[in-house]
């Protein structure tokens, strides 16, 4: 009994507790790969973290003298920081291994891919940022998602009424 108190306790330590997701972006870009990067950040901006008051949709990441920074990225104010809040839409240094990092650096300057945060989440206590190395779609494959979305959902309401 005591070792699944244990276990229980080591589970909840590793469980992902979601901050925000970037819906928009598996919609506008086609994910190739998905990377968990560390965010270095300073002072209250951890505290806004933990409200949910922050927006990635229109983020991005750039690889710049061999280390990964975030951009775009609107980490609202906390309301008792006075002094010590940071700009909102300041760049953030990401981290990752540098095997990674060049990695990533061949395939965003040989394929011309993208990295999208894709979402942002608390685990053991760390602020992380699940990045996703994507193509951007084109209109004609926004149409075809969208017409199998709506297939997948006549699918299940068809199950559920038969039922």
């Amino acid at each position: 009994m005591a070792n699944k108190k244990v276990d229980d306790k080591q589970q909840d330590r590793n469980a992902r507790k979601q901050i925000t997701s970037n819906r928009r972006a598996r919609f506008e870009y086609e994910i190739l790969e998905n990377v968990e990067a560390g965010l270095v950040l300073v002072g209250t901006e951890v505290k806004s973290l933990r409200a949910g008051q922050v927006n990635i949709q229109d983020g991005f990441a750039r690889i710049e003298n061999g280390e990964l920074w975030l951009y775009n990225v609107h980490i609202a104010p906390y309301e008792q920081g006075n002094r010590y809040n940071e700009e909102p839409l300041r760049k953030r240094k990401l981290l990752l291994h540098s095997k990674e990092i060049v990695h990533l650096q061949t395939q965003v300057a040989q394929k011309g891919l993208s990295l999208i945060p894709l979402s942002m989440y608390f685990r053991r206590g760390f602020a992380k940022l699940d990045l996703g190395l994507g193509r951007g779609k084109k209109l004609y494959d926004k149409r075809q998602s969208i017409a199998e979305r709506d297939q997948d959902r006549q699918a299940r309401r068809e199950v559920a009424n038969n039922d």
